[in-house]
Parts: structure tokens; C-alpha cells; sequence
């Protein structure tokens, strides 16, 4: 049996189709936002003939912070790995997660490379060596995987106010990794490949370089970089001006990430995080 457990986060999926979709080769919780509210468990036969456990929880609520926190509380396996409902895994992807953990007893969490849709890649991993806070922010969430008990005994969640269905744009896997190296979490990249991103499906949250993009930017400035998040904010429109400043001019965005910024504080002080 695997000692991999599959966390995915879905929204409105067929969840006795989705093991087969995916390829999963481990047991899994799946997390489907819908119309219901119902928890029930499938037996699930794998293409290697292996039976795995699926538990699947149907939840009428929305954001992704939300589906992933509940999958995490439902672990037990020694490790867990995120996923998203529009990841193929290749055949044999557990072994191979499993043998790189055996690996290196030092990790806590590994971030393997799942091969994104051409022009929505933010990062490929091409050797082994330790996330730090200088590059820990281009990873998704289903790049980790994580040994279950560290995580937990470190009490780190993802933030329910970023990502598709919440209240802010995405961000949320930034977060999270930015909480799991503040705890203390040793965090590696690896160049093993697992899996891949199947054809490009619209953003939950990507509607153009708009107000709502530049103040949601600084909401979560706010939260990554603290006092200094309105310097961080400023040098991110002037590097990323030629792409994101053509309707708005770099003072109107950095003043929009102002805004959010201040927003950010008051989500805080709310205890809104």
C-alpha cells in the first residue's frame, strides 16, 4: 500500500470518475465544492490493479483555502500531496515520491515537478536544493508534497481570504509556503516529475490587469512582506510594467496596491486570516 495520500481540491467534478481522470495510484480525499453536503468513501481500482481508498467530501461552500484545510484535517497517511482537479499523474508517481523522501530525511516537504500548460508555468525544478525565502513564492500548491506529521505538528493552514472562490485573488500557495518556512518546515526542490496540468481551463480569479488585480495584489503584499510590503509593491509594477501597466499608468497600479495594502491591515487587525 501507498503511504501517499492525495488531497484534492475540486469544484463541481464527478467524484467517482476523478480517481480514473487523474490517475491516482494512492489513496486520496477529495474535496468537491458543489450543491451538497454529503461524506461517503469509494473503493477505487487503479490501473495496476491496487485498491485505494477514496474519501469524498461534497461541500457547499466556496474557496479553495477552505477545500484544502478540510482535506488536510482528514489525512492520515505519513505523506500527503495537494493536488488539483486538473493534474494527470504519470504511472508510478508514488514510488517515486516515495523513494526521494526516503532520499533525504532531511525534508519535511518536496516540490516536484508537475508540468503546467505552456504560458501558465512559474516554475521547473532542474536539480535538488533547499526553497528559501528567496524563491519560495513561484511554486503552486500541488507541486508539494509534505510529511503528514510535521505539518500538522506545525499547525500551518491555508489562508481562506486568497484563491478561486475567496474573497482576494490568488495567492494563497505563497502563503502557505511563506507560513511553512516561518514555522520552520525544511523545505526542497526536486527534479522528479510526476505529473502534468491537462488542457487550459478559464481562471477562477484572472480577469485582466484591472482595479481588482492591483488592490488584491497589495491585500496580499500586505500579508506576505509586512512593513515592507509597499516597497515590495512598487518594485513589482515598475518590473512588470511593460506587462501589466499598459492601461494604467505605474502610479495609478501602485497606488491601487496602496489601497489593498491598507485593506490588508484591516483584514488583520479583523483577524480575518
Amino acid at each position: 500500500m501507498s503511504r501517499i495520500e492525495l488531497l484534492v481540491a475540486a469544484v463541481r467534478q464527478d467524484t467517482k470518475a476523478l480517481p480514473s481522470k487523474m490517475n491516482i495510484q494512492s489513496d486520496a480525499v477529495i474535496v468537491n465544492q458543489c450543491d451538497e453536503d454529503q461524506t461517503f468513501e469509494n473503493d477505487y481500482t487503479d490501473r495496476t490493479g491496487m485498491v485505494c481508498r477514496i474519501k469524498c467530501l461534497h461541500r457547499n461552500e466556496r474557496g479553495v483555502g477552505i477545500s484544502r484545510n478540510l482535506a488536510l484535517e482528514n489525512a492520515d497517511r505519513e505523506l500527503l500531496q495537494f493536488a488539483d482537479e486538473d493534474i494527470v499523474y504519470n504511472d508510478g508517481y508514488t514510488e517515486l515520491v516515495e523513494k526521494e523522501f526516503d532520499a533525504h530525511p532531511e525534508a519535511d516537504m518536496l516540490m516536484f515537478n508537475v508540468k503546467a500548460q505552456e504560458g501558465r508555468e512559474t516554475y521547473y525544478n532542474t536539480d535538488f536544493a533547499r526553497v528559501t525565502w528567496k524563491n519560495y513564492g513561484r511554486y503552486p500548491a500541488y507541486a508539494i508534497v509534505a510529511r503528514t506529521a510535521v505539518l500538522k505538528n506545525a499547525g500551518v493552514k491555508f489562508s481562506v481570504l486568497f484563491g478561486g472562490g475567496a474573497k482576494y485573488s490568488n495567492g494563497e500557495d505563497s502563503l502557505f509556503l511563506h507560513d511553512c518556512l516561518k514555522s520552520g518546515i525544511r523545505i526542497y526542490r526536486t527534479d522528479v516529475s510526476i505529473g502534468h496540468e491537462v488542457a487550459e481551463r478559464p481562471s477562477t480569479w484572472f480577469d485582466g490587469y484591472n482595479d481588482k488585480f492591483f488592490f488584491d495584489r497589495g491585500v496580499l503584499y500586505h500579508f506576505l512582506y509586512g512593513s515592507l510590503a509597499a516597497a515590495m509593491s512598487l518594485r513589482f509594477v515598475l518590473v512588470k510594467r511593460k506587462e501589466m501597466c499598459r492601461e494604467k499608468s505605474v502610479l495609478q497600479c501602485y497606488r491601487l496596491m496602496k489601497k489593498g495594502i491598507r485593506q490588508g491591515k484591516l483584514e488583520e487587525r479583523e483577524g480575518n486570516f
